[in-house]
């Protein structure tokens, strides 16, 4: 009897660590998380510069504040702390947005 529930564990073990480890390698290596302050921004073009990088963005970008809320990118401004989930491509193409306390 006890053989046959470790076998269940074992299988229930081996598929959670499949389950969790295709979830960890989805995300792939082609997003870039990075950290620093606006350099240059156009808002009309929806293009902004932080350190050497341009990033993009579209309708499918999210911008958040310093507390998660949701906003607009009118409220982006130059020489703001912002964290930056973009995908690799030229421009990169920002995913999301989010302000950082100063």
């Amino acid at each position: 009897m006890k053989i046959k529930l470790f076998g269940k564990e074992v299988i229930l073990i081996v598929c959670f660590l499949f389950l969790f480890s295709a979830l960890a390698f989805a995300q792939g290596k082609d997003v870039v998380r990075i950290v620093g302050y606006i350099g240059a921004l156009n808002v009309t073009k929806q293009k902004l510069q932080i350190r050497e990088n341009i990033f993009a963005w579209d309708q499918n970008t999210l911008f958040y504040d310093e507390t998660g809320s949701p906003i607009t990118a009118d409220r982006l401004k130059k020489n703001i702390k912002v964290s930056i989930e973009a995908t690799k491509n030229k421009p990169w193409l920002m995913r999301k947005i989010s302000l950082l306390p100063k």
